[in-house]
């Protein structure tokens, strides 16, 4: 196993520690919603970090490149569900962004299929950079409610443009051919 396939693992790893903090700090702001802020935003870097490590090290796998993008899915959605727990995102909202989620999977499982790989797109990373940022926002200010409203604004935005986007540009791969 790479190095960066062990950096993505210590990312699952601190799903669930992220999901005891979060469930500590109860939607509320203090110490336990810091924690959680914490180890959320040191998962993310990890994100970044296998990347690199991946890409400059020439350890780029199937392995990695299937559980790097399914590590991220899971912690933001971690995120997310917590926030619906307490009412800070609608449940409707987090079941676009798990539809998307699925879609692009699918899609991406049909095209592999027909020997063609279907790369993250820069509204897929976009979309994943303001998913994670405005998760991290909420962390730091939960009940404030106007922050609420402009976060699942943009992760609900974001998530749309880039699923449609990516079924427009890979659309020939749903035909048979």
């Amino acid at each position: 196993m790479t190095l960066a396939s062990k950096i993505t693992l210590v990312r699952v790893a601190f799903i669930p520690i992220f999901m005891v903090l979060m469930y500590l700090g109860g939607g509320q702001p203090g110490l336990w919603m810091w924690l959680a802020l914490a180890v959320f935003i040191l998962a993310s870097l990890t994100d970044y970090i296998d990347g690199q490590i991946a890409r400059k090290c020439n350890q780029v796998s199937d392995f990695g490149k299937f559980l790097d993008p399914l590590a991220d899915k899971l912690l933001t959605i971690a995120a997310m569900t917590m926030f619906c727990e307490w009412g800070t995102m609608s449940a409707w909202a987090l079941m676009l962004v798990l539809t998307r989620e699925f879609a692009v999977t699918g899609l991406r499982l049909v095209a592999v299929g027909k020997g063609k790989v279907i790369a993250a797109g820069w509204s897929g990373k976009i979309k994943t950079a303001s998913t994670m940022i405005g998760l991290c926002v909420l962390m730091a200010f939960p009940t404030v409610g106007w922050i609420a409203t402009v976060v699942n604004t943009v992760i609900i935005v974001t998530t749309v443009y880039s699923g449609v986007e990516y079924f427009i540009q890979n659309w020939n791969c749903l035909w048979d051919k």
